[in-house]
């Protein structure tokens, strides 16, 4: 049995602290490194995420911290800003009631003034990222020398991140005397080498790590650009038509962002996150618990606590920084007995967290190949159809009055059935075009054979795939002859540098558009793509080449993308109205 927390020989306060969160007993990891460390002694922690590691070095350090000493006595170094920030509230909550005690967190992204102004209050504790703690070292506004406990909290992901340089650097520039403590899930080299040259005789705790089970849950993973993860999104909710699922965002702004995106093409989601009013909230869930939302979008910390046994579906719009956090966030499907389905975009500079992820799980993500128009309607259709073979059977009604009635007018049942099934039928959709990201050899080599699919990992849609020249593509535009009523040479030689080629990958059939905008409006190649994309949320991958001339611009669009141009069309551009004509195929 672990030790109670009762037990311990720590502060009051720290104990009044602990019993409001409702805690009785230790962790493995705490059971076993908060003796040593309140013994004063140097350790090496190995223990996975949500381990309970946090606690097990806060709470000893807590028992050193001097509250009448103005100094910093105690540097927490973690590998990003978010586990920066996780720590320090972790921290909060154990000095509740210990009022004399001072903490600050401090990171990258973050305001230099902010962090000047909480420095200068004197906390005895910092929590901070390696970079910015020596930053703060070389302008002089953080001072090490009466530090009396150093600990490094994912030292093995710090090493992965490039922070071996820095991390010499800190533990040079702090007393020998200090205490010091490494957390880590695993203990590569470099830490053995910290232990030899920084740390007096460190105490190594191993923590076996029960086996993660997933057992009931269908893992995938699909790789995607980090700029086309909204429209992979939509293909994914079309294809599954999960009747609920949370789609986890990491931050608020992509959780308003997704929302905002997914309510304008009439999807029924909603937003939840930590800076919406406790009404809000409660309006959301209410809603989403009551299965009058399909789509919740929610960031972790909003999502604590809920136990909702209809999920059908999590989505992970981003892989979280941690491996429990994953856990937890699939584990929010696949309930009361029930099989449940999780589906991860990931980007590129993503692939290395998943790969961590599946060491933690000890279970392989499968990856899927984005889904085609082609695919998707046809999954609608079969959908559909089970619907109303459903309707079919279950049928007890009687119509016949109304049936003879309709044949006296002198309808035939395939009129009749035909006109009922326009109201049932889904219409097909059309949408922006797709390919997944190109993969690397390694990535290539492991994954299994995708028969005549695009090796390169996507397809985008059911057209084939291969890279037009863009100098075909103008030349057959020249050799078309001029326009009724108009020479040939009667419109302005386009410049060379006015043209933009179509992207590769990117194929027919395109549509021409003329939009009344030209070199004299100050309309360039980039500018076009860039108001289109702000304006339309039209992607640059649906644009084929552009042709500006001095009073207008010729350019090319996929026909799934034309209804978008209709957001800014009489819009204003550097007060011109915008008018935009489809002009016909390639």
């Amino acid at each position: 049995m672990n030790i109670l927390f009762n037990d311990l020989e720590i502060l009051q306060e720290t104990k009044t602290a602990i019993e409001a969160l409702g805690l009785v007993e230790t962790t493995s990891i705490q059971h076993h490194a908060i003796p040593k460390m309140l013994e004063k002694r140097d350790l090496i922690g190995q223990a996975q995420t949500g381990t309970g590691k946090t606690f097990a070095f806060a709470i000893p350090i807590l028992e050193q911290i001097d509250t009448d000493n103005k100094n910093i006595q105690a540097l927490v170094i973690c590998p990003t800003r978010e586990l920066t920030l996780q720590v320090y509230k972790e921290f909060l909550k154990l000095i509740k009631f210990n009022k004399g005690v001072k903490i600050t967190s401090i990171y990258g992204g973050e305001s230099y003034n902010k962090q000047f102004k909480a420095l200068a209050e004197h906390p005895q504790i910092v929590v901070a990222t390696p970079g910015r703690a020596i930053d703060h070292l070389e302008r002089g506004t953080l001072n090490f020398s009466s530090l009396k406990v150093l600990v490094m909290d994912e030292a093995d992901e710090m090493l992965k991140m490039g922070f071996q340089e820095d991390l010499e650097k800190l533990l040079k520039d702090t007393p020998s005397t200090r205490q010091t403590a490494l957390f880590s899930a695993t203990i590569p080299p470099f830490i053995k080498k910290v232990a030899e040259k920084y740390q007096k005789n460190p105490e190594i705790i191993r923590i076996e790590t029960p086996t993660v089970t997933v057992s009931k849950i269908d893992q995938f993973y699909y790789n995607v650009r980090k700029s086309d993860r909204d429209q992979l999104l939509v293909r994914i909710l079309d294809y599954y038509e999960p009747v609920s699922a949370i789609i986890f965002a990491n931050t608020k702004a992509d959780v308003d962002n997704l929302s905002a995106f997914l309510q304008k093409n009439n999807y029924e989601a909603d937003a939840l996150h930590g800076d919406l009013k406790q009404s809000q909230r409660d309006y959301v869930m209410g809603r989403f618990r009551s299965k009058r939302l399909k789509y919740l979008i929610a960031t972790d910390v909003a999502a604590r606590g809920l136990d909702i046994s209809h999920v059908d579906m999590i989505i992970n719009y981003e892989i979280p920084f941690e491996d429990e956090l994953y856990v937890h966030r699939i584990g929010r499907t696949g309930r009361a007995g029930k099989a449940g389905v999780s589906i991860s975009l990931v980007y590129p500079s993503m692939r290395g967290k998943l790969q961590m992820i599946e060491r933690y799980i000890k279970a392989k993500l499968t990856e899927k190949e984005i889904p085609t128009e082609e695919e998707i309607n046809q999954r609608r259709e079969q959908r559909n159809y089970a619907q109303i073979m459903d309707i079919v059977v279950k049928n007890e009604v009687n119509y016949d009055e109304v049936i003879e009635k309709l044949h006296e007018d002198g309808f035939e049942d395939q009129d009749i059935i035909s006109a009922l099934l326009s109201k049932v039928m889904v219409e097909k959709k059309t949408y922006d075009l797709l390919e997944a990201p190109a993969k690397k050899r390694s990535d290539a080599y492991q994954s299994d054979s995708r028969g005549s699919r695009d090796s390169r990992g996507g397809r985008g849609d059911s057209r084939s795939r291969g890279p037009r020249d863009s100098r075909d593509s103008r030349d057959s535009r020249d050799s078309r002859g001029p326009k009724s009523g108009e020479s040939r040479d009667s419109r302005p030689p386009r410049s060379n540098d006015s043209s933009e080629p179509r992207p590769r990958g990117v194929e027919g059939p395109f549509k021409n558009a003329m939009i009344n905008l030209g070199k004299q409006d100050g309309l360039r190649p980039v500018a076009l793509l860039d108001y289109l994309k702000k304006n339309a949320d039209l992607y640059p991958k649906n644009i084929g080449d552009i042709t500006i001339y001095p009073q207008e611009t010729e350019f090319q669009i996929h026909p799934a993308a034309i209804k978008r141009l209709d957001e800014v069309n009489n819009k204003l551009f550097n007060g011109k109205k915008i008018k935009i004509t489809i002009l016909g195929n390639k």
